[in-house]
């Protein structure tokens, strides 16, 4: 992978904290078992062209929505949406990056065409998944192919669609938030079309951070979706912000700066978060020190700076 690519401080072990009230493993169980279905029944559908521009309106948006919703809600999360609908035709779709929840969350709010990193072709089922629901792969490591990326957005764009983007280029916990690369707006000033930005938080029910969604740093899939349906009174913020319109912003920097939400708490404090995890292996009795897959070095480079 080039060095260049955006990466988080975030991992597991420094900024993962269990939810206080672990659900039963039954129950755990049972949600992963209602999730698998949902995908399954989602991989089954998908060749009807819900997800593609040539089949749009085959499956009513609607059902979408309310299929990616269910899959939140069948692992056990809370969603709460607030704002303004998103606006019809062309437009693209941009949040901070937490979790894989955040995928059918933006689905939730409106389906579209999801930037996806080349990688995620290969995988099982997703990968399928993805590709049928129209995804627009990029390569990530290829700095060579970004103009040709930025030109298929923008194409997807002019044709009406909704293309969903993270920014960051990567996951962070909800602690704070990397800054919005500024590529993909490109895509949405040459085809003309609105930005619309969407906050995504996560949240216990008694109002502490629930980072337990988060999937950062060497976390596997797996590992996250236990640790979600092992937590009681998750709950997914979705703040659909002020739409930016075309025209409001004249270069691509400023574009991005617009979107970029605000942090969800001070640099320094969750760069001390890390820093202590890294260097005090006793503030969590049992578990391995923050770095010990990902390196020392990777966590202490920082965008925060």
């Amino acid at each position: 992978m080039s060095v260049w690519l955006p990466t988080a401080p975030c991992t597991p072990d420094a900024c993962v904290e269990p939810g206080r009230a672990a659900a039963a493993v039954p129950r755990a169980v049972l949600r992963l078992a209602l999730v698998t279905a949902l995908v399954l029944a989602g991989v089954v559908l998908s060749p009807l062209g819900w997800g593609s521009p040539r089949s749009r309106g085959r499956i009513p948006a609607e059902w979408i929505r309310r299929w990616c919703r269910l899959i939140v809600r069948a692992v056990g999360v809370r969603v709460r949406v607030t704002g303004a609908a998103v606006p019809a035709g062309g437009v693209l779709l941009v949040a901070n990056h937490v979790s894989w929840l955040d995928i059918p969350l933006l689905a939730a709010v409106r389906p579209g065409r999801m930037l996806a990193k080349a990688e995620i072709r290969q995988w099982p089922v997703a990968g399928a998944l993805a590709a049928r629901g129209g995804a627009l792969f990029i390569e990530r490591d290829r700095l060579r192919a970004l103009p040709g990326t930025v030109g298929r957005i923008a194409g997807a764009l002019r044709e009406g669609a909704a293309v969903t983007a993270f920014p960051e280029g990567s996951t962070w916990c909800g602690r704070a938030h990397g800054r919005f690369r500024r590529a993909v707006f490109q895509a949405a000033l040459d085809a003309g079309v609105p930005v619309q930005p969407v906050s995504l938080r996560y949240r216990l029910l008694d109002g502490g951070p629930g980072t337990a969604a988060a999937f950062v740093g060497e976390d596997s899939l797996p590992a996250s979706l236990w640790r979600v349906a092992r937590t009681r009174g998750l709950v997914a913020e979705v703040e659909v912000r002020p739409v930016i319109p075309p025209g409001t912003h004249p270069d691509r920097r400023s574009l991005a700066r617009a979107a970029q939400p605000a942090a969800a708490e001070p640099a320094w404090t969750h760069a001390a978060l890390v820093v202590s995890a890294l260097v005090d292996p006793h503030e969590r009795p049992g578990r391995p020190r923050a770095g010990t897959r990902g390196g020392p070095a990777r966590l202490l480079h920082s965008p925060l700076r």
